[in-house]
């Protein structure tokens, strides 16, 4: 019995034909390159099923591109969004962070060999806000440094003026996904 497996595995073995890479052109597929460079790939950060078509309508809507955008499904709640201006793209990319349903949308920008197998989502862009401040740490530079232990400053939110206090400062972070939120936690200056 162990032999016949051993022979099987034997068998599963690529033949030297199957091993050879065949190599394609740039020429060869550059209506499929054009057609995928203003692309963005994303996913919603569920398990739980969702309705698509609802979820592509709210997007295309929010994005203001009821008809500038094909929405193509590449693999299991895996979504190629294909518009046909930078501009948008660009809009959308540095307009989230998106969400349908309450789960947020993870997007990153198409580049040549992504796969619906390859393609990693290794962090998501939300807004922090950060609340109770002393009023001598209510500056765009302490959200920085703030967001900065939390993950990669994406954005800042300016102060309004300097006669008026926010009542909280806000930053926007690449969180890592493999790390759980933080919940809180503590600042002060070189005085304590």
């Amino acid at each position: 019995m162990v032999e016949d497996v051993i022979n099987g595995l034997e068998n599963m073995r690529l033949m030297t034909e199957e091993e050879e890479v065949i190599t394609i052109l740039d020429e060869g597929r550059k209506e499929e390159i054009e057609g995928c460079a203003l692309s963005l790939i994303g996913k919603f950060l569920t398990c739980k099923p969702f309705n698509k078509r609802a979820a592509h309508n709210t997007l295309r809507r929010a994005w203001g591109l009821e008809k500038d955008i094909q929405i193509v499904e590449v693999g299991s709640n895996l979504f190629q969004f294909k518009f046909s201006r930078e501009f948008d793209l660009d809009r959308v990319l540095r307009g989230g962070p998106w969400s349908f349903d309450n789960q947020v949308l993870l997007l990153r920008r198409w580049h040549k060999g992504m796969t619906a197998t390859n393609v990693k989502f290794e962090s998501v862009t939300l807004w922090v806000q950060i609340w109770g401040a002393p009023f001598d740490m209510s500056s765009p530079k302490v959200a920085s440094e703030i967001g900065r232990r939390l993950g990669e400053v994406v954005d800042v939110e300016k102060r309004r003026s300097l006669e008026s206090q926010n009542l909280f400062m806000r930053v926007k972070v690449a969180l890592p996904l493999s790390k759980p939120l933080r919940r809180g936690g503590f600042i002060g200056g070189s005085d304590g």
